[in-house]
């Protein structure tokens, strides 16, 4: 369903699905295999200027919107996850804080790099103690003098321990206010003594995703390198996750339509009982039902990109988006690999990867019970 889109945005749909498909998908196999995010096709999008589509060109980016983010990160999805979400995370988590709450000379310092795919950075949210419950953030940054020194350790970070990754921001506890904590966030650049990127994850999927544990013991880093105002670090970093639930719903929604496409030509080329799979009525539902969720998907998350671009109120859109397209993504996977029977369980079968990896899409950037917490919410429900 291409209706609702631009003519500027039909044609970079299609260029990033030539992309995708002709310098993605091929390397997908091997890059799952061997746990390696391909550094080549990284510098690729950023020549394309994927790294830079929503922001300003004064700051080297492309001056598009999320809707256009959304539309690349939907066409990376179809064919590879891990890689599709390096650009989510480097656009949603890694830029776009420095961009929206950081200080001109932070902006003018980062962004170039960032903008241009010549480096990433990670967010540093998720603690052991504090996933869902970011409020529960136990790490700390205590000020002394002109520097803040960082204590503590998070968990599940994308994009922090590749060989381009410049920095990560995190959130830390800065003090105590009538009872409540005090939490900010602060750039701490990599190579800073006390901060430590531990060994990646041994992961169920998003096998090609830069994903480390991080720990800080005592590390130090100037008291400049504090983004936005200090105590407003949880506030400022909850509409950064409504923006990147778009995000994240756009790339389900591309994953969905890559099982459904998958699906599609194995059942019209497998000969069962000697006639064609695609013949029998309950693989046409199947089909039928996996082509209704992408449309879904799809309509769910462009309504909540034109609300955010409108600078409307997209909270609950995002969250509705993420809700349905996350799904969306796990049941087509799930149905593209009944529909392929035993070949659906081999990795060469692109299905098979997206089976394992579209259940990190219920979870990542919000549940998908505290998606259904904001919808309630968004229905007057208390508690």
């Amino acid at each position: 369903m291409m209706e609702d889109l631009t003519e500027e945005e039909r044609e970079l749909a299609a260029m990033v699905r030539e992309f995708a498909e002709t310098v993605v998908a091929p390397q997908s196999y091997e890059a799952d295999r061997t746990h390696t995010l391909s550094m080549d096709v990284v510098a690729q999008m950023g020549d394309l200027g994927l790294f830079g589509l929503p922001f300003p060109e004064e700051y080297g980016g492309q001056g598009g919107d999320y809707m256009a983010l959304g539309v690349a990160i939907e066409a990376l999805g179809r064919v590879d996850q891990s890689i599709a979400i390096t650009l989510e995370a480097g656009v949603s988590l890694g830029a776009m804080p420095i961009f929206r709450f950081g200080t001109e000379e932070q902006r003018q310092e980062l962004l170039p790099d960032l903008l241009a795919g010549r480096a990433l950075a990670g967010f540093g949210l998720t603690e052991p103690e504090a996933g869902s419950d970011a409020g529960a953030t136990r790490t700390t940054a205590r000020l002394e003098g002109d520097e803040w020194v960082i204590d503590g350790s998070k968990q599940f970070i994308t994009n922090s321990g590749t060989p381009i990754t410049r920095f990560v921001t995190v959130t830390a506890v800065t003090g105590v206010e009538n009872g409540r904590k005090e939490i900010s966030t602060i750039i701490v650049p990599n190579g800073t003594p006390g901060f430590t990127v531990e060994p990646p994850y041994d992961k169920v999927g998003w096998n090609a995703s830069d994903t480390h544990p991080l720990s800080f013991q005592g590390a130090r880093v100037p008291a400049s390198n504090l983004v936005g105002e200090r105590g407003r670090g949880f506030k400022n970093f909850l509409s950064i996750l409504d923006e990147g639930r778009i995000a994240i719903a756009a790339l389900s929604t591309g994953a969905a339509e890559g099982c459904l496409e998958a699906a599609v030509d194995y059942a019209k080329s497998r000969t069962i009982f000697g006639s064609a799979l695609s013949s029998r009525q309950n693989a046409q539902f199947t089909l039928a039902r996996m082509r209704a969720r992408v449309h879904t998907a799809r309509l769910a998350w462009h309504h909540a990109a034109r609300l955010r671009d409108a600078d409307k109120p997209f909270a609950e859109a995002a969250a509705i988006a993420k809700l349905v397209a996350g799904e969306a993504a796990m049941d087509n996977a799930r149905d593209a690999t009944q529909i392929f029977g035993g070949n659906g369980f081999m990795n060469e079968f692109p299905v098979a990867r997206h089976y394992r990896d579209s259940k990190i899409l219920e979870i990542g950037e919000g549940t998908t019970e505290v998606q259904l917490l904001v919808i309630a919410r968004g229905l007057g429900l208390a508690g």
